[in-house]
């Protein structure tokens, strides 16, 4: 007789969010991050996963694996993950890297019990923006009008994830 495992429910209450430590990532070579703290500080930037000159093909996982443990550490344990979900790459490159780095974070998180939750690319500008297909440039506008200072892009979608998830209650409102 097959007997059901009963599993904990990994998902933060209704409003909790407001007081967990969450993370959000634009994956990519460049991935940018954004955190916000049990006590409510953003802080956000960019980190690069490009493989060195003698580097094997897996380093930069191991390296993103290796990242994502000293975040989960420094902050205090991460409740949950936010990262883009990209359906259309324009290169076969972005598209390996991309997956390999998604495969590495959910890996991570299911191995620690982080719930972690993919947000589509035209969801998270139309929050941000107003507009699905904004462009690079209106993303890092959006971020400046929040009173932050991206360096990139990616740290710029990063930051317009959390938002997209504080708001909106990680999606459920």
């Amino acid at each position: 007789m097959n007997t059901p495992i009963p599993s904990q429910d990994l998902r933060p209450e209704q409003g909790a969010i407001y007081r967990s430590c969450i993370l959000a990532l634009d994956l990519g070579t460049t991935t940018g991050w954004a955190l916000r703290g049990y006590d409510g500080l953003i802080t956000s930037g960019i980190a690069s996963f490009r493989p060195g000159r003698f580097d094997g093909g897996g380093m930069r996982y191991l390296r993103f694996s290796n990242w994502l443990t000293e975040i989960d550490r420094l902050s205090g344990s991460l409740s949950a993950i936010w990262f883009e979900e990209v359906r259309r790459h324009a290169g076969t490159d972005a598209a390996h890297i991309y997956g390999g780095l998604m495969a590495t974070l959910t890996a991570w998180a299911e191995l620690r019990g982080v719930p972690y939750q993919g947000v589509p690319v035209g969801t998270i500008k139309l929050h941000a923006t107003g507009k699905g297909n904004a462009s690079k440039e209106a993303m890092i506008a959006a971020a400046k009008a929040k009173g932050f200072s991206p360096a990139d892009e990616n740290e710029a979608d990063a930051l317009a994830i959390l938002h997209w998830a504080i708001e909106t209650n990680g999606g459920v409102s």
